[in-house]
């Protein structure tokens, strides 16, 4: 049997991105491909942003909370809230910036957005048929979007984040290797604590025990997956589940439909 060892996660291994400083119109979208192990830094805006992923998974931290926000979902994050940004793959993604005097309708909380299918089609359409910002069609359709969010379900589909060092190996190494099924006995040894010790430390770092954390881990995983159009079988095989009953029993258990149901209203 390999016998996996966990991997300080150093930001020095990390490609920095530059943030936007300044936004050029009220309403105002933007467009980037981020390559993996990339990182955007600490940072705030007097602005709010709506982060629209095409593929790939963002995981953005506010206050040592993690909204991972997997395709074709989005996250609000209003002005004058600092965060960060850390892309585990390579991510493409579109952001709406909004000037702080048009949010006052919109949430005052971050949060996942579950946005209507018009929002996708909007971001598709304005990535693949680029217009001048002052162009009438291209603003048009900035203030659709923008009346869209107003409408858009806010919800707190997150996992919790640490700067612990010794929960932080194992929480980076989880989300390399989803399939493993360590028991917490084992996931302690390696870290050289008792079994009792980490699940203190996980009730006080995350609120929550690891397995709880484990299983939102391979419901976020599984959500990119499945709008890539990976099979139920083969996500519940990289995702350590004997078959694909046990994933999608799990699955529905937490989203409260199955992984196709949940494809279906992806594409709808």
């Amino acid at each position: 049997m390999v016998k996996k060892s966990f991997s300080k996660h150093s930001t020095e291994q990390l490609l920095k991105l530059e943030t936007n400083d300044e936004i050029v119109a009220p309403l105002w979208i933007d467009f980037r491909d981020d390559p993996a192990q990339s990182v955007y830094p600490v940072h705030g805006h007097a602005w709010g942003e709506f982060i629209y992923a095409f593929n790939g998974v963002m995981q953005v931290t506010i206050d040592q909370i993690n909204y991972i926000t997997p395709p074709p979902h989005g996250l609000w994050l209003p002005p004058h809230i600092q965060h960060s940004g850390l892309n585990r793959t390579s991510v493409s993604h579109g952001t709406l910036y909004i000037h702080e005097s048009l949010c006052h309708a919109l949430p005052s909380q971050a949060g996942i957005m579950l946005s209507s299918a018009l929002v996708s089609a909007i971001f598709l359409h304005l990535k693949q048929h680029r217009l001048p910002d002052t162009h009438p069609e291209h603003i048009r359709l900035l203030h659709v979007l923008h009346d869209q969010l107003h409408h858009a379900e806010l919800i707190g589909n997150y996992l919790p984040h640490t700067e612990h060092v010794g929960l932080k190996q194992i929480l980076d190494y989880l989300h390399q290797h989803p399939a493993d099924q360590s028991n917490l006995a084992v996931l302690a040894q390696k870290m050289n604590m008792t079994e009792r010790t980490l699940a203190r430390l996980c009730q006080k770092e995350l609120n929550m025990s690891l397995h709880e954390w484990r299983q939102r881990l391979k419901v976020t995983q599984a959500m990119s997956m499945l709008n890539r159009g990976q099979s139920v079988e083969h996500i519940a095989y990289d995702l350590g589940y004997a078959n694909a009953s046990a994933f999608i029993n799990m699955f529905k258990r937490w989203m409260n439909i199955t992984p196709d149901q949940f494809r279906k209203q992806c594409q709808s």
